[in-house]
């Protein structure tokens, strides 16, 4: 072939494909887009070409027939403050779209915080765009603020890194055949204040590596002059009916008529205006549920011609209560166990952005496989496609909202933008069936007035549950606002056993984190971590099934709506999911994993399970161990009740004690152990003794406890978290109001009463603070003085001295509890 046909051959082929320009046969060959190399290849990677740049339509909800996909091979530079916008001039790199500029896939992989993309386009001329119909241009999603240019002229600027926005470019087109698109990005990554969800620069630990620019479809349609904007439906099943507001912007009033479908056969239709929830009645509404996903398809007509598909699902989500009294989260009115992982959304290809549609429904479809029945978007907003997924395979859906840095308190101007990208996110997804809650705090992160925002939320979108804070009780957490209709536990490992009081529903929502490292897919083999590493397989399997039989009795006996564990894949250097990072090594055994799931939906959904029997215990104050330690000396220590004596360990000695001598610990490995398990910690008891401190401060010490497997039972103690006395289980503390002072002795006494599902502790013979605590560990190992287990190790060694210690097989009523602080008086 001649050289001039040849280049005029490559022009017309990059023209219908790709949209660029293609410089003269005399000019130097036009750079070229080459995929780069990621951290770990997922099953994907390879797919990805300009041709294959995530080609499918992005917006399910909102459909028409005529539209044109902009993603595949962009112009791409870096930029500074203050650069002129390249109008008309070619840039050096080449980028593919949508794939965030530090992806391998995005071709340039590499932390940009300001960049310029550029390409040209050719309107089909059977749009009559300008002849009676306009040109929407869409951006699903740009992080973070981005400057849109076509032929020159600045035509928007948005900012938000989650939410789509469209601009309707038709007054800056010209009479050219190629249009050109220049769109300016600055992203101030986790040097801003803005939401940004896990993204930081450099990723580490429970952090990730940030992404900026592009991350989701580009694409362009033709639309009459007066057009659907967004569809808000709203199921009934109360009334068997939807709500349809078709959202019209323009002067001119819009009638609107909605037709429901099942399967092609029409089962309702209405009509109304435009800008106003028009209801749709559906005789016999067939529910959406997670066993039986079932969707009616929608068509939207307006009187000014335009015409749009969607669909929806019949369903209800509430808190009410059950039959043992509790409040609990109803799915279509029936109490559902809700259970799930954690799902991050990260990719070593592509960080933020799925490679393909099949890898982005393919987490869903494991979880699906996995037995789950919900999934818990964790502080990142997806593709609408992957929402389409999850109503078409049926998983509940807690959407969160993507959190500002966590370490950082936010400005006002701050905030004023968080909750105006809230509520962009909440109007951008209050379709989808399958989102059930709404959660726009996590663990403090980047927090503020929360019992406003959860109030404003309920305002917002009344249809869906609040869950004001998740993990309320961890990490940087304001203080619970009791706002929303969830309260919220994180623990880990856990699950933990956070208690149903009043109107809400209790969840934990994180727990879990066990990890395994599969060599040959660890994103940073010397970095991998997580909250408990298991040796191989078969172990994750089997302590994975264990923190599930354990999250039904937390169900059953406390009351719990739903659990979702962490997480669905290994995330950078967190190896604690049921798949590798790069998706290609299931971690565990499914088969069993679905399990150890559906027998937790199962059994938290039938009839509640009564806590164990509580025997009465043993009579009188006596109890069934007593330490005066008045020996003052050797290296025993008589139980004179029970026969159990205590061996002191390591140097523990002898002082004198609030009466007579007392036990001496330097907070260095010594302690006395009594040899024996005295208590049943499943069941009643309480524990007593005059302990006194030589130096208090951040560290936690314990005067009494029990060993168990992995942790104590339960410590009497000086937490150094809170700076106060604690009677303690793992993650649950009853604590003192005061803080207590050193070198001054202190009557402590524990009690737990399993029957009311409490813990309490008394000071000097008062109460001083009761906790809600419905399931307690069992603690087989032994009854110890002066130390706690954590870890499996020994911790929390006490820097002071006890006396007249006292174990009772039963809960001491407040009566009983002054009583024996009187008479263990000098």
């Amino acid at each position: 072939m001649p050289r001039q046909r040849w280049w005029a051959a490559v022009a017309a082929i990059a023209t219908a494909v790709l949209g660029l320009a293609v410089p003269a046969a005399s000019a130097d060959p036009a750079p070229q887009w080459h995929r780069l190399t990621p951290p770990l290849s997922t099953p994907w990677t390879d797919q990805v070409s300009p041709d294959n740049a995530l080609p499918e339509y992005p917006r399910p909800q909102l459909t028409r027939d005529r539209w044109q996909n902009l993603n595949g091979v962009w112009e791409f530079a870096a930029a500074k403050a203050g650069d002129a916008a390249p109008v008309g001039k070619s840039l050096p790199e080449r980028i593919l779209v949508p794939y965030p500029v530090e992806s391998a896939l995005s071709g340039i992989m590499r932390h940009e915080t300001q960049m310029w993309y550029r390409r040209t386009f050719t309107v089909p001329s059977n749009w009559f765009v300008g002849r009676g119909q306009r040109l929407l241009l869409h951006f699903q999603a740009v992080d973070y603020d981005a400057t849109i240019i076509v032929n020159g002229r600045t035509v928007a600027r948005h900012t938000g890194g989650y939410d789509a926005f469209s601009v309707d470019v038709t007054d800056a087109l010209t009479t050219a055949r190629d249009q050109e698109i220049v769109v300016g990005v600055s992203d101030p990554n986790d040097q801003g204040g803005q939401p940004l969800g896990k993204q930081r620069a450099p990723g580490d630990g429970i952090f990730y590596t940030p992404t900026s620019g592009i991350w989701q479809t580009v694409w362009m349609e033709p639309v009459a002059p007066q057009h659907i904007d967004r569809l808000d439906v709203t199921p009934d099943l109360a009334t068997s009916s939807v709500s349809v507001n078709a959202l019209v912007g323009g002067p001119v009033r819009q009638r609107v008529e909605v037709f429901a479908y099942d399967h092609g056969r029409l089962v309702g239709r209405a009509a109304g205006e435009a800008n106003q929830p028009v209801k749709l009645f559906v005789a016999h509404p067939h529910p959406w549920s997670p066993d039986d996903p079932f969707l009616y398809d929608l068509r939207v007509r307006l009187s000014g011609g335009d015409e749009a598909g969607s669909y929806f699902g019949m369903r209800s989500i509430s808190v009410g209560k059950t039959e043992d009294g509790k409040q609990r989260m109803l799915l279509n009115g029936r109490f559902v166990m809700q259970l799930g992982p954690l799902d991050q959304g990260f990719w070593p290809d592509g960080i933020y952005t799925a490679p393909t549609d099949a890898a982005l429904k393919f987490d869903l479809e494991q979880e699906k496989a996995l037995g789950f029945n919900m999934v818990r978007k964790h502080i990142k907003v997806e593709p609408d496609r992957w929402y389409y997924y999850a109503d078409k395979l049926g998983l509940m859906v807690w959407q969160d909202m993507p959190a500002m840095k966590d370490d950082v308190e936010a400005t006002p101007a701050a905030q004023v933008n968080f909750e105006s990208e809230l509520h962009r996110m909440i109007d951008g997804h209050r379709s989808f069936p399958s989102i059930v809650a709404w959660v726009p705090f996590n663990e403090g992160w980047g927090d503020y007035d929360v019992g406003r925002i959860a109030d404003e939320v309920k305002a917002w979108d009344p249809s869906r549950l609040v869950n004001a804070e998740s993990g309320v009780n961890c990490c940087r957490s304001e203080p619970d606002s009791g706002r929303g209709d969830i309260y919220d536990d994180h623990d880990y490992t856990g699950p933990g056993t956070p208690v149903q009081t009043g109107n809400r529903a209790a969840v934990d929502g994180e727990f879990g984190g066990l990890g395994y490292k599969v060599d040959g897919h660890q994103f940073d083999p010397a970095g991998s971590f997580a909250y408990e590493m298991e040796p191989d397989s078969a172990t994750l399997t089997r302590r994975y099934g264990e923190l599930q039989q354990r999250l039904l009795l937390v169900a059953q006996r406390c009351g719990v709506s739903a659990g979702v564990y962490t997480q669905t894949t290994d995330v950078e250097k967190e190896v604690n999911g049921f798949l590798t990072y790069d998706r290609r090594v299931k971690k565990m055994d499914f088969t069993a994993a679905r399990a150890a799931n559906l027998a937790v939906i199962k059994g938290a959904t039938g009839k509640p399970v009564a806590g164990p029997a509580v025997s009465p215990g043993t009579p009188g104050m006596d109890g069934i161990a007593a330490y005066p330690f008045d020996e003052n000396t050797g290296t025993v220590a008589k139980d004179i009740v029970g026969g159990h004596d205590a061996t002191l360990l390591n140097g523990a000695s002898w002082t004198a004690g609030e009466s007579g001598s007392a036990l001496a610990t330097n907070g260095s490995q010594q302690f006395a152990d009594t040899g024996a398990s005295l208590l049943n910690t499943e069941g009643n008891y309480s524990v007593a003794a005059w302990v006194k401190f030589n130096q208090l401060g951040d560290g936690f010490q314990t005067a009494l406890s029990q060993d168990g497997g992995d942790h104590s039972g339960f410590y009497l103690q000086y937490s150094g978290g809170d700076h106060r006395l604690a009677f303690s289980f793992v993650g649950q503390r009853a604590l003192a109001s005061d803080a207590p002072e050193a070198g001054r002795w202190y009557h402590l006494v524990g009690v737990r009463d399993a029957a009311a599902g409490t813990i309490k502790l008394y000071v000097d013979g008062r109460l001083a603070a009761t906790k809600s605590v419905c399931l307690a560990d069992a603690a087989p190992g032994h009854t110890v003085i002066g130390r706690g287990q954590y870890g499996g190790n020994p911790v929390d060694f006490l820097d002071g001295a006890v006396d007249q210690a006292h174990l009772y097989d039963r809960a001491l009523s407040d009566t009983e509890v002054a009583a024996l602080y009187q008479s263990d008086r000098k």
